[in-house]
């Protein structure tokens, strides 16, 4: 049997960390065992959902990496299919309409209630061997409800949580489609599930008590019942419990903050999962490596200190082009050309051992590409008369000097020995006048891969 699992949003809102894990897990399940891996946008709450939310969550799915096979489907577009299903459970039995009022429900659940009983539909509508209907009232438009069984138990052994039961009497006459015709949630859901031939459902466990209403109505149709996953919540830095309506940021904001795509894949993967004491592996290691078995059961907690190591590491290991063109990428809302100054290839080589994010990437090469200007205090504590006096002798050296870093090096120890001095008082001075900061890699790699002309010609600046 061909592995088919399914991400399934519904575009509410942004995609966040949370979903963002249940897609990786369901991507690399179907990419272990060399099945497909579809995405289906549940939009059926119209006045909830928005074209932007769906196309963030394109979009985040795009920045991570996380390719589908078959998709993005969209329940929207699948109205006829579902009312034909209707339909066919209608005529089978296995769905009713029900002509209870709004009114009637409310006063039902309010007379349960003060009895301490749980409010629950009692099946007023539901047809029964021997038992007599009351004719439809006039201009009440029904609902179409399911025939729940109403004897036994629905179970599953869940592929992270182990064996899950439910009673039937516990479960009631749910709605599978409202007055106005719309089929709901549970019901679009186990139709598109059907229809789309999905093996494995890996999903948030507060799934847990929709699935086996799903369960029911698929045994009802004649459907193949999917293994289900249901994944433990993801707790904060706080301890609380992720909200996209409370905290969790939009997968997107990790790129805007300077995340890097695997790098995010990496720690959502050890989010609930692990293997063995791998922290660091690629997304190729982490597709052979998963399976369900290490999951664990218990909840998650995200820890941004531990993701920012990670980033770092990855930006650590990055390839120099592709860390170029991040750069150049948030440099350039910046107004700064990043093709004005050196290869900035050759720039990123020199601070990719220095940043946590690309963000700070783009801040340490930025004075390598235009001038910055420094601060009074530093002009003042750094540039000198006899600090200019040691760059004057030490501009005479570069002008004559081969430009590459040993000849660079001894121009600058040169200028040290012939004024008696330290060599930061030479080189914090240097990286002053040309970068307006006094930190920076090593002074000789960063005269080096500045250039002679433009090492020159912001000395003269100072001199």
């Amino acid at each position: 049997m061909t592995v088919r699992t399914r991400f399934a949003p519904s575009p509410t809102g942004y995609l966040h960390i949370g979903g963002a894990r249940t897609a990786l897990f369901s991507w690399a399940y179907a990419r272990r065992h060399g099945g497909q891996f579809i995405l289906r946008i549940e939009d059926t709450d119209v006045a909830r959902s928005t074209p932007e939310a769906v196309q963030a969550i394109l979009d985040g799915m795009r920045w991570l990496g996380l390719t589908h096979d078959e998709g993005p489907f969209y329940q929207m577009q699948r109205m006829d299919r579902y009312k034909a299903v209707i339909a066919q459970m209608l005529a089978a039995g296995s769905a009713y309409h029900c002509y209870m009022s709004k009114d009637e429900l409310e006063a039902l659940r309010a007379e349960q209630e003060a009895k301490k009983e749980k409010p629950r539909y009692d099946g007023r509508w539901r047809p029964e061997p021997g038992k007599t209907l009351p004719p439809p009232p006039p201009g009440v438009e029904p609902v179409v409800r399911f025939r729940n069984p109403r004897d036994g138990v629905v179970a599953w052994d869940d592929l992270v949580k182990g064996r899950i039961e439910f009673a039937n009497e516990e479960l009631d006459d749910f709605i599978i489609a409202r007055a106005d015709g719309t089929p709901t949630y549970n019901f679009c859901v186990v139709v598109d599930d059907w229809d789309m031939g999905i093996t494995q459902v890996i999903r948030g466990d507060d799934h847990v008590n929709n699935t086996p209403r799903q369960i029911n109505v698929l045994k009802a149709l004649g459907a193949a019942v999917p293994q289900y996953a249901h994944l433990s919540m993801i707790l904060g830095d706080d301890g609380q419990k992720l909200s996209k309506r409370r905290n969790a940021v939009a997968v997107t904001d990790f790129d805007d903050a300077g995340y890097l795509p695997d790098a995010i894949v990496n720690y959502l993967a050890r989010l609930g999962w692990s293997h063995g004491d791998d922290e660091f592996f690629s997304r190729e290691q982490f597709v052979q490596w998963f399976d369900l078995d290490h999951i664990t059961p218990s909840a998650a907690q995200f820890n941004t200190e531990k993701l920012n190591w990670l980033n770092q590491q990855y930006i650590k290991q990055a390839a120099d082009g592709y860390l170029a063109a991040e750069a150049a990428r948030r440099l350039a809302p910046r107004g700064i050309d990043p093709e004005a100054g050196p290869v900035l290839e050759r720039v990123v080589a020199l601070y990719k051992d220095r940043v946590g994010n690309l963000n700070e990437l783009a801040d340490a090469v930025a004075p390598l590409l235009v001038l910055v200007h420094p601060s009074a205090e530093m002009i003042e504590t750094h540039l000198t008369d006899a600090a200019r006096a040691a760059l004057a002798d030490l501009r005479g050296r570069l002008a004559a000097a081969e430009w590459q870093k040993s000849a660079l090096s001894q121009a600058i120890k040169e200028t040290c020995a012939a004024l008696g001095l330290k060599m930061p008082q030479v080189a914090i001075p240097l990286r002053v006048a040309l970068l307006g900061q006094p930190q920076s890699p090593s002074i000789d790699a960063v005269l080096e891969v500045l250039g002679r002309d433009a090492v020159l010609a912001r000395l003269d600046r100072w001199l």
